[in-house]
């Protein structure tokens, strides 16, 4: 029961002894975004958009072809 008692005992003072001490905590940096002063990203995506519809309607195939009767 002594030998119980004595592991018991040295176990939470191996503990205690490995725990360490108060630390700062380490803060991470602020990621700042920047902001373009460019506008021509908002008005590229629309942009490209009207060039491909009227790519588009412009290969839409012809229509003259005669129907079968």
């Amino acid at each position: 029961m002594k030998k119980l008692a004595l592991a018991a005992s040295l176990a939470v003072c191996a503990n205690s002894a490995f725990a360490g001490g108060l630390a700062e905590p380490t803060m991470e940096p602020t990621v700042v975004e920047r902001k373009t002063s460019s506008s021509a990203g908002g008005i590229l995506i629309p942009l490209l958009i009207l060039i491909l519809v009227v790519a588009a309607a412009s290969s839409s195939g012809g229509g003259n072809a005669p129907i079968p009767q």
